[in-house]
């Protein structure tokens, strides 16, 4: 009895040793009221003051691009690539043809995203469309009209930092495939661009297959608070600063308006990133 209790015992010690709860990243927002100036991170003595030249506005990976905010030339991603050249990147994911053209810093957020997946067992993925220049833009839009296609110069397939995923076992909306990336993505810096709830926002159908890149903090923040890229951008210009605090990574993001003035706050000894939204400003993030 003894041998057989003390067996006993220890099988439900090792069940219990294998057994762990699995928890999503907490994500934790802090809002500054603009009138205490004593909280403010922006004024501390470790900032310096940077001038802005107006065309940073359309530079960055939080540009807004849509029917009304169209693509500038220097919108354009700088490190556009053939992704059918690039074999360490696509070793975990399919391309529909060898014309798929992506950012390079994005197709590797995206290179490292998939193999993650295919760890889950998730291991299906293609990308069927990428970065588009304008006149494929143009064709496409002719060929397939506005419920499901926008202008040359008005699809964020023209900056380099959007993709169209595709499952090649099926439709995306009824895949795996689409339902590991609808939850998983955004910790990687990737958001569904248009979500099914928020087609009145965005003017665009639900496509479970368009994919953006923002990068973290920002990804995290816009599926905490169900926000579509408009609204998280109407967000930080209502805010004007947030702290963000994401598995304990901490993040100061700031909204500046050029009209305003060219003058921005940034670290003088801490990793920070500008990026401009494409309407009338840039957003400061810094990396705490």
């Amino acid at each position: 009895m003894k041998k057989w209790g003390f067996i006993l015992l220890v099988c439900l010690g090792l069940t219990f040793v294998n057994i762990e709860p699995i928890f999503e990243p907490k994500v934790e927002i802090q809002n500054y009221d603009q009138n205490e100036n004593d909280k403010d991170d922006r004024r501390t003595s470790e900032n310096i003051q940077k001038e802005i030249a107006e065309d940073q506005i359309y530079q960055g990976n939080l540009l807004l691009v849509n029917i009304e905010y169209p693509v500038h030339p220097e919108s354009i991603k700088s490190d556009v690539i053939n992704l059918s050249a690039h074999n360490e990147l696509t070793k975990d994911y399919g391309l529909l043809n060898s014309e798929i053209y992506l950012s390079e810093d994005v197709a590797r957020e995206f290179s490292e995203m998939i193999a993650t997946a295919k760890k889950e067992g998730v291991r299906n993925f293609s990308i069927n469309s990428g970065f588009r220049g304008f006149d494929e833009q143009s064709v496409l839009y002719q060929e397939m009209g506005s419920d499901y296609a926008l202008p040359a110069g008005n699809s964020e397939h023209n900056l380099g930092l959007s993709l169209d995923v595709g499952s090649t076992q099926m439709k995306m909306a009824d895949a795996p495939e689409g339902k590991w990336i609808e939850e998983n993505a955004w910790k990687y810096g990737f958001i569904l661009r248009y979500p099914k709830d928020k087609t009145e926002i965005t003017g665009i159908q639900y496509e479970p297959w368009h994919i953006r890149y923002v990068g973290l903090p920002h990804s995290a923040i816009m599926k905490e608070k169900n926000f579509a890229f408009e609204e998280y951008l109407d967000y930080l210009k209502e805010e004007k600063h947030i702290s963000a605090s994401i598995n304990g990574e901490k993040y100061s993001i700031t909204y500046y308006s050029i009209s305003q003035s060219r003058m921005i706050n940034v670290p003088d000894n801490k990793y920070f990133e500008i990026s401009g939204n494409n309407m009338d400003g840039v957003i400061v993030t810094v990396y705490k």
